[in-house]
């Protein structure tokens, strides 16, 4: 009865710790301006057999295009990746070494707009928890063995979840920089048709008023109008 009660209060303790941030998953993401001719840097460092995913996005040209240029190395100048003048792309790979990863934004192909960004790095292990499912390895263990097992099993359930929580949050936050986007793109069209429409007017109320005027010195044969188109 005693092991029983001391397996019920270590199951709570379980399921916090497997709640708690693995050591092993870092993320960054983060939006910056770039300014126009820059071009900006950011350093991580990861070892060999993790997997690195990067997403970016550009959200606003400052009435420019939505692109930027994009560079990522490894510690020795590899290059890894290149994009040039692209609106987003995601890259997904598995490092083969140690190495200090560089990826660098660069907006040197713009001399008048700068460019905000939003990117998202995680850098983080294989998933290889796949858990068991054959019960022919549980013929011959003990109840501790076995009660080892189930709770491994759990922790790797609960890890799962976790994962696929943190996947759905960041899904969110790539969804917030489409929205951030289009709102940008909304606002900047809408700019335009206003600038549009008041040119418009003003052509219009310079073609009214010459209009007014040319008919007016039809009559008028004293006017200066009238005068220079019988000269003409």
């Amino acid at each position: 009865m005693k092991q029983v009660i001391n397996y019920l209060v270590y199951i709570p303790l379980l399921l916090v710790v497997s709640l708690l941030p693995v050591t092993y998953c870092f993320q960054k993401e983060m939006t910056i301006i770039i300014s126009p001719g820059g071009r900006d840097c950011f350093y991580e460092s990861a070892k060999a057999g993790q997997i690195v995913d990067i997403e970016y996005q550009v959200i606003d040209g400052s009435h420019g295009d939505l692109d930027i240029s994009f560079d990522l190395a490894d510690s020795n100048g590899r290059l890894i990746y290149s994009d040039y003048k692209k609106s987003d792309n995601i890259h997904r790979f598995k490092l083969p070494h140690d190495t200090e990863l560089s990826f660098c934004f660069n907006n040197d192909f713009s001399r008048m707009n700068s460019k905000t960004v939003f990117f998202e790095i995680i850098i983080e292990k294989e998933d290889d928890d796949a858990g068991w499912s054959n019960f022919a390895i549980l013929e011959g263990l003990t109840p501790e063995e076995f009660y080892d097992m189930k709770v491994q099993d759990i922790e790797d359930i609960i890890r799962r979840v976790r994962n696929n929580l943190t996947k759905a949050r960041q899904f969110q936050d790539v969804l917030r920089s489409h929205e951030a986007r289009d709102r940008n793109i909304a606002e900047e069209n809408y700019l335009k048709v206003n600038a549009w429409s008041f040119f418009q007017i003003l052509i219009m109320l310079a073609v009214g008023f010459c209009q007014v005027v040319m008919v007016k010195s039809l009559f008028d044969t004293d006017s200066k109008a009238n005068k220079l188109w019988r000269k003409m």
